[in-house]
C-alpha cells in the first residue's frame, strides 16, 4: 500500500523486451535501501524489484500492465515518480493508493499561476470510472485533490514542491498519464451499480 506521496525521481535507464513482457532498469537515489522482491511504485504502478545491479535495479510489467498503463510508452531518459511501500508506523500523508492503476487519462490543459500550476485532464468515463468535487485522486502516483470535477474530465492545483520534486515539470499537453481513482468511491460505486455488464 501506498500513500501517493512521491520520496524521488528514477530515470529509466534501459528497457528490454522478453516475450510480451517489458523489463525496466531504473537509475534512482534510493537503489542502495531497495531489496530483490521489495515493492515500489512507478508513476502510481506498484512493480516488483528483480535484480539491483550497482545504482540501477530492474522491474518487470507484463502485458496486462502495459496495456492498462503508460509504461508501454517508456523510453531510456523518461524520470519516473517513485515511491516505496507504507511502513506500518508510517503516516498518512496522502490517502490510501494500491499501485493499481484503473486506466491513462490525458494532458489537456497547463497554466502558470503566479507561482503554481492548474493541470486539466480527460479520461474515457466508459469505464464507469469518477471523481467528486474535493475528492482524491492519484496522478502517476501522486495523491492530489480534484476540482471542476465533471462527466471524464477533472483539475488539480499543483504547488512548486510537488512541480519540482515529481515529474509533473515534464508533462506537456496531450500526454498520457497513470490514474488510479479512489479507493472508496470505486468501492460505493459497486454496491449502487452492482455487476450488470461486468
Amino acid at each position: 500500500m501506498f500513500t501517493g506521496i512521491i520520496e524521488t525521481l528514477g530515470t529509466v535507464a534501459q528497457v528490454t523486451q522478453e516475450g510480451s513482457n517489458f523489463h525496466f532498469d531504473i537509475v534512482s537515489p534510493i537503489t542502495h535501501e531497495l531489496r530483490v522482491d521489495q515493492s515500489v511504485s512507478h508513476n502510481g504502478v506498484c512493480l516488483t524489484v528483480v535484480a539491483i545491479h550497482g545504482d540501477s535495479y530492474r522491474v518487470t510489467a507484463i502485458d496486462e500492465t502495459l496495456q492498462k498503463t503508460n509504461l508501454k510508452s517508456w523510453k531510456p531518459g523518461k524520470k519516473v515518480n517513485l515511491e516505496r511501500c507504507m511502513p506500518a508506523n508510517g503516516r498518512f500523508d496522502g490517502h490510501i493508493v494500491q499501485g493499481h492503476v484503473d486506466q491513462t487519462g490525458r494532458v489537456e490543459a497547463i497554466q502558470e499561476q503566479d507561482g503554481s500550476w492548474l493541470f486539466d485532464f480527460s479520461f474515457d468515463p466508459a469505464t464507469g470510472n469518477v471523481t467528486v468535487e474535493k475528492g482524491s485522486i492519484c496522478i502517476n502516483g501522486t495523491s492530489l485533490t480534484c476540482f471542476n470535477s465533471k462527466n471524464g474530465s477533472f483539475r488539480v492545483a499543483i504547488i512548486p514542491y510537488t512541480y519540482e520534486h515529481t515529474n509533473f515539470h515534464d508533462l506537456t499537453v496531450s500526454d498520457e498519464v497513470n490514474l488510479e481513482f479512489d479507493i472508496v468511491g470505486k468501492y460505493i460505486q459497486r454496491i449502487i451499480r452492482g455487476y450488470q455488464g461486468n
